[in-house]
C-alpha cells in the first residue's frame, strides 16, 4: 500500500502531456448488441496498424457526460501509450432514470440488483473488442465508482480480462464469497472518500491478494470522492500516469 504524498505527486506531472492540451482524441461511435439492447462505445484509438491491447473504460454512476474530460484524460493517456481505450456507456435507460431521480435507498437496492446484468454487457463489450482485427486478445478493465464494482465484478467472473484498475470503488457485497480469482489489479482511493469509503477499495484488495493475485493500492491523503476530476490538481496526473503505466506493464503497449 502507497500514500501520496505532495511531493510525489507533482513527479506524475512529467509524466503526461499537459492536461490543458486542446488536442481531442479521434474516435469512432460503436454498438454492441446485447440482451437489453444496444450499448454505444467510443474508441479511442492508438495510432497504426500492429495489433494492440485494448482497455474498457466504465463511468460511475452519472454517465460519462457528467465529467467527460477526466474520462478522456485517462483514454487520450492509454492512447499515447500505443492502448486502445474504449469508453463503455453501460446504463440502460432504466438504469439512468433511476441514479437521476431515486432516493439513496432505491438506488443502492437497484445497485445490487443488477450488477449480474451489467457484468453480462460488459462481458458481451469484451467479446466484441477482441474479436476485432486489431485486437491483440489483451485487455483490461478500467472502472470509475460504481464502474470500479462493476470492472471488478466482471473480472471476478470473466477470465478473459487480464489486468484491473479502480479508481475509489471495490466489489459488490454479494459477491465477496465468489473471489477465487482476479487478474493484477491497481487500486486508488482517496483517505477521505465519504462517497465511497476507504475500506471499500482495501477490501477489494485484501481479497484479490487473499485469492493469490497481485494487486497493489495506492491512497491519496486528504482526496475526497473523484479527485482525479480535476485538472489542476497535480494527485490527477498522478494518478493518470499510475494507470497507464499499469496497463502497460501487465497488457503490453505500442
Amino acid at each position: 500500500m502507497q500514500r501520496i504524498s505532495r511531493r510525489t505527486a507533482l513527479l506524475g506531472l512529467a509524466l503526461l502531456p499537459a492536461l490543458g492540451d486542446a488536442a481531442a482524441a479521434a474516435t469512432d461511435q460503436l454498438i454492441v448488441r446485447t440482451d437489453e439492447g444496444d450499448m454505444t462505445m467510443s474508441r479511442v484509438g492508438a495510432d497504426g496498424t500492429a495489433r494492440r491491447s485494448a482497455v474498457l473504460l466504465l463511468h460511475g454512476a452519472r454517465g460519462i457526460e457528467m465529467k467527460p474530460a477526466a474520462y478522456e484524460r485517462h483514454a487520450n493517456s492509454l492512447k499515447a501509450a500505443g492502448i486502445d481505450c474504449y469508453l463503455v456507456r453501460y446504463l440502460s435507460e432504466a438504469d439512468v432514470r433511476i441514479f437521476a431521480n431515486g432516493t439513496k435507498q432505491e438506488r443502492e437496492a437497484h445497485d445490487t440488483a443488477r450488477y449480474d446484468d451489467w457484468v453480462r454487457r460488459i462481458s458481451a463489450a469484451v467479446s466484441a473488442v477482441l474479436a476485432r482485427p486489431d485486437s491483440s486478445g489483451r485487455i483490461g478493465l478500467l472502472g470509475f465508482s460504481l464502474g470500479g464494482y462493476v470492472a471488478a465484478a466482471t473480472a471476478l467472473r470473466d477470465e478473459r480480462v487480464a489486468a484491473l484498475a479502480v479508481l475509489y470503488g471495490g466489489l459488490p457485497d454479494l459477491m465477496a464469497s465468489e473471489v477465487k480469482h482476479l487478474p493484477p489489479l491497481l487500486e486508488l482511493h482517496g483517505e477521505a472518500d465519504s462517497n465511497v469509503p476507504l475500506r471499500e477499495g482495501e477490501r477489494l484488495v485484501r481479497l484479490a491478494k487473499a485469492a493469490g493475485g497481485e494487486a497493489e493500492q495506492v491512497i491519496y491523503p486528504g482526496k475526497t470522492h473523484g479527485f482525479d476530476f480535476s485538472d489542476t490538481d497535480p494527485a490527477t496526473s498522478d494518478a493518470i500516469g499510475r494507470v497507464t503505466r499499469f496497463f502497460a506493464a501487465h497488457l503490453g503497449s505500442g
